[in-house]
């Protein structure tokens, strides 16, 4: 893993990354030199030419980002991802000559930018099969060592074989502590004997202690002197921190968040968050005027009810605040003034509802929230008071996710599907926890352009 301004990014992502902008910059100069061959010398066109293949390299890294190209993990295995590749390279050749001020010597023929669409399709078709077979090589996952045999080190080993598997590491066994080991599978145990001679025996990386009881049973010298030899020891806390993008409670206590990096919210992180959040809410309203006016239309033409609605929210440090939305349900939808999660095919939704639920654009009118300072545009998510206050008391930590402003879009809305349940809730705060301590203007970047894919793919809308 590669950690950039606090947020961990797998060193794979981010060599994929830089070979295909090698791809996208040799794509637009041959594409170039198709142009040049026919009329003069390509170095004519170098300097005029240079911002171009710039302006075309962001584009398309934003584009493939925003097309869900740069997950974690890969799962569409060898050829599942081409057909959102060939949709996010045609749209970002588009969105390159949208944003391509005039200039006659490097406009391009049609023949030339199919040219360059084609070495552009062909060269990031064959980075991705062989990042994939690399990646997947059982020699090139990182080995690790789990302390302990219990509850903890069990999650370990569901993050490494279940739903959430990444293909970044190996565990090579488990060595018990004197733990009460749960029911269930057996694990891969390992002798008792000395880490250090176990830890080169199979060639261990990294170290997770994943035990409880770290007073009495901890082998602190043999630790210290596997870590003098290179190898790695995290506590489980900070292994899920790493790997997964959230923090699991699981393990999780007062003093790990005492004393863990992060959760820093000095003044200068706050107005440049601040400047991000009005920037970005004032062109999204700008942009999407024309939409909102159909919309609202459309809402009023269906029951001749109100355009907008208006919810009380939990915001930061606990103040209650309006939240703003297009009216997605039927008027007195809770008539009898009982709260109730959302759910998949939910009678209350209209029929414009629900397609503008589909599409997020009922969530639009939040950017109005972002201006008047009661939101980010990136953030956990607000929720009812009825359900924090019952969160706060069934689910560990669930307050601290109020530290920050709660936004439009965040981290766990793009990492998890739609939540409707207290469980659902105790997911999601794995990943608002995770963004509360890890918040920085990169980390914005990356969630807004992820927002995109949800968007565009419809995931988790209801």
């Amino acid at each position: 893993m590669i950690r950039i301004f606090r947020h961990y990014l797998p060193k794979g992502l981010v060599i994929l990354g830089l070979a295909e902008m090698l791809v996208f910059w040799a794509a637009i100069r041959l594409g170039a030199s198709v142009r040049a061959g026919s009329h003069h010398a390509l170095t004519d066109l170098a300097a005029p030419l240079h911002s171009k293949v710039a302006l075309f390299v962001v584009v398309m890294l934003l584009v493939m980002t925003s097309f869900g190209l740069y997950q974690r993990d890969l799962k569409e295995g060898r050829w599942g991802y081409f057909p959102r590749l060939v949709i996010s390279l045609a749209f970002g050749f588009l969105m390159f000559y949208l944003l391509l001020p005039f200039d006659p010597h490097v406009i391009f023929p049609p023949a030339t930018v199919a040219y360059a669409l084609l070495v552009a399709l062909v060269g990031t078709a064959a980075t991705r099969l062989a990042y994939i077979a690399l990646v997947s090589h059982e020699s090139r996952r990182r080995h690790v060592l789990v302390l302990g045999t219990g509850r903890r080190a069990r999650a370990v080993l569901s993050l490494a074989s279940g739903s959430l598997a990444r293909p970044g590491f190996h565990i090579v066994g488990f060595v018990p502590l004197g733990e009460k080991e749960p029911t269930g599978e057996a694990l891969p145990l390992l002798p008792a004997q000395s880490l250090l001679d176990v830890a080169r025996f199979h060639h261990v990386s990294e170290i997770v202690v994943a035990n409880r009881d770290r007073r009495h049973n901890l082998p602190m010298h043999d630790l210290l002197a596997c870590k003098l030899t290179g190898v790695q020891v995290l506590d489980v806390t900070t292994f899920f921190e790493k790997e997964s993008g959230r923090i699991e409670l699981e393990s999780l206590n007062t003093s790990w968040l005492v004393f863990a990096d992060g959760f820093r919210q000095g003044v200068s992180r706050t107005l440049i968050k601040r400047a991000f959040d009005v920037c970005v809410s004032a062109i999204l309203l700008i942009v999407a005027l024309p939409v909102m006016v159909v919309v609202a239309f459309a809402i009023w033409a269906e029951d001749r009810g109100p355009i907008l609605y208006r919810q009380e929210r939990v915001g930061q440090g606990g103040k209650i605040f309006p939240l703003y939305k297009f009216r997605s349900m039927r008027v007195h939808a809770e008539r009898d003034g009982t709260p109730r999660w959302a759910s998949a095919h939910d009678a209350r939704v209209t029929r414009v509802g629900r397609i503008i639920r589909n599409m997020r654009i009922d969530e639009l009118p939040q950017a109005i929230n972002v201006l008047r300072g009661d939101m980010s545009f990136v953030g956990p998510r607000p929720e009812r008071p009825f359900f924090v206050d019952e969160l706060i008391e069934r689910i560990p930590f669930y307050n601290h996710r109020h530290t920050i402003k709660p936004g439009i879009t965040g981290w766990a809305q793009v990492l998890y599907p739609y939540g409707a349940s207290v469980e659902d809730a105790r997911e999601k705060l794995k990943y608002d926890l995770y963004y509360v301590k890890n918040n920085s203007l990169f980390l914005d970047l990356i969630i807004l352009f992820q927002t995109a894919q949800v968007v565009i793919f419809q995931k988790g809308s209801r």
